[in-house]
């Protein structure tokens, strides 16, 4: 295994307990409870984040940016939606 799939996976694993977190702070019954869940997810994104970047410094999760006419067209898109 090379560092590319270590970072793959713990990236996945921390989206995944970034969609437990949500999920946890959702359903929580209490305020105290729901403050411990956002303060948790906060915490996991600020991770995910960091590992992202890692990723993407080392060409290992590429983007594109997209072009004015693609995001004009999705905006229409939307729009006639609503």
């Amino acid at each position: 295994m090379n560092d590319r799939d270590i970072m793959e996976g713990i990236l996945l694993t921390t989206k995944g307990v970034c969609d437990l977190y949500m999920h946890g702070s959702i359903e929580s019954a209490t305020p105290n409870v729901h403050q411990v869940f956002n303060t948790a997810l906060n915490d996991a994104l600020s991770m995910q984040n960091c590992i992202y970047n890692q990723m993407a410094q080392q060409g290992w999760y590429p983007s594109e940016q997209a072009q004015p006419q693609q995001i004009k067209q999705i905006k229409q898109k939307y729009a006639s939606v609503s």
